[in-house]
């Protein structure tokens, strides 16, 4: 594998397009300029998390004897505990908007933008081809890179969006994340069943 299609691989299992409608929902009580700074901020946090699996990945994961599909599950619930909130916001105190903690970390760095199969595809690329590692952390900067520019444009889709655009684009992606994070589960479901089965 070379640079161009590692980047490119990342790229689409990041899926930035996919990303806006729900970097729109989850940041829309915040201003546009407050909007930029988070996103750059969780991007940057997801590099991180992206460049650690990518050096440290498959020691952290032996020393804690995670799986995988244990990261796949988690991402999975994780997810759909955001999902059901877009969907079913419930009613909102006067000064909820003044005292909910803004995003941090969770979820728009992970899982969203450093997700599992992020994650996983990192650990494969070095462990197929260790000596190229430095290749890979390449591939892995030009994909955030790529990311941050498409979702940070998602700024300028408000413009064109009122407040009810905003809840039924909300609402909308409320239901396909959901069938996103159900998907996520059941793969890391289906991912450690096989692992069981396997004979040793």
């Amino acid at each position: 594998m070379t640079l161009y299609s590692a980047a490119v691989t990342l790229i689409l299992v990041m899926d930035p397009l996919g990303n806006v409608p729900v970097f729109l929902a989850v940041l829309s009580r915040y201003s546009p300029l407050r909007q930029a700074q988070i996103i750059v901020r969780e991007t940057f946090f997801a590099l991180l998390v992206l460049m650690l699996f990518l050096f440290f990945g498959q020691y952290i994961m032996h020393g804690l004897n995670l799986t995988d599909s244990a990261l796949s599950i988690a991402g999975g619930v994780v997810l759909f505990l955001i999902a059901i909130r877009m969907i079913f916001p419930g009613p909102k105190l006067e000064n909820e908007d003044k005292d909910e903690e803004e995003p941090f970390l969770v979820p728009l760095a992970i899982p969203l933008t450093a997700g599992p199969s992020a994650l996983a595809m990192v650990l494969l690329f070095v462990a197929k081809q260790p000596e190229l590692i430095w290749t890979w952390a390449l591939a892995v900067l030009i994909s955030a890179a790529v990311f941050l520019v498409v979702v940070l444009s998602s700024n300028y889709l408000m413009r064109f969006l009122g407040k009810r655009g905003l809840i039924a684009i909300e609402r909308l992606m409320g239901m396909i994340l959901t069938t996103v994070a159900v998907q996520m589960f059941l793969s890391g479901i289906s991912n450690y069943m096989s692992l069981s089965t396997m004979p040793m």
